[in-house]
């Protein structure tokens, strides 16, 4: 990745993603004696043991904070299952073996969590960059049930999400699809997400970026 900062203990070297950071907070709430935003440096991870600062990290849902291990500890591991949750108003938030690349390769990425764009304003796309809160986007994050494939819960895959020029997310790979209340909506091996924004049938696509200047450049 590039941007990332490194804050280091002897036990584990926490890098930082500001471009990736939307602000959740869950790091300040989670362990404010390492994460503090008033302070400069505003990590340090000796401040807590390596087990507290990564199981904090783990709640990242955006992917702006990983770690490496340097004790011997466990590295970080990916969630078992592949899921996104569809947040009201806001992005979607992606866990799981996540690859993702666009038709012309510009993009190739591996990671375990993100949160990408859906309002379709993102200056960072794929990923949001909190465009939504500004640009009046307003969905709930409901997600009309559709038939998922019977695959059983303990059967996982990599997810590969295809970034369409101009046009949706192709995801393809065993997902595992929640609205905002948490609710599991979707199980199966291919959908097609929007993020233009622009969708009635949100979160997935409709071919609405084809007529509302959705650009992706």
């Amino acid at each position: 990745m590039t941007d990332e900062k490194h804050y280091s203990s002897p036990d584990i070297d926490v890098t930082f993603n500001g471009r990736r950071c939307i602000h959740t907070a869950n790091c300040l709430r989670g362990s404010p004696a390492v994460f503090n935003s008033q302070r400069r440096p505003w990590i340090t991870p000796d401040q807590a043991s390596a087990d507290e600062v990564s199981a904090v990290i783990h709640t990242c849902p955006s992917g702006a904070l990983h770690y490496q291990r340097l004790d011997g500890g466990p590295q970080e591991q990916p969630d078992a299952h592949n899921s996104i949750s569809v947040q009201a108003d806001g992005p979607y938030f992606v866990r799981g073996r996540i690859h993702i690349t666009n038709p012309d390769g510009r993009i190739d990425i591996h990671d375990v969590r993100m949160a990408l764009c859906r309002c379709g304003s993102s200056r960072n796309k794929p990923y949001c960059d909190n465009a939504h809160l500004s640009n009046g986007f307003s969905d709930p994050g409901d997600v009309a049930e559709r038939k998922s494939e019977d695959i059983p819960m303990d059967v996982a895959s990599s997810l590969e999400i295809l970034a369409d020029t101009n046009g949706p997310l192709r995801l393809t790979g065993i997902i595992s699809i929640y609205d905002s209340s948490g609710r599991l909506r979707f199980r199966g091996q291919r959908a097609t997400l929007c993020r233009c924004g622009g969708s009635s049938s949100k979160p997935f696509c409709d071919g609405t970026h084809r007529t509302n200047g959705f650009s992706t450049e």
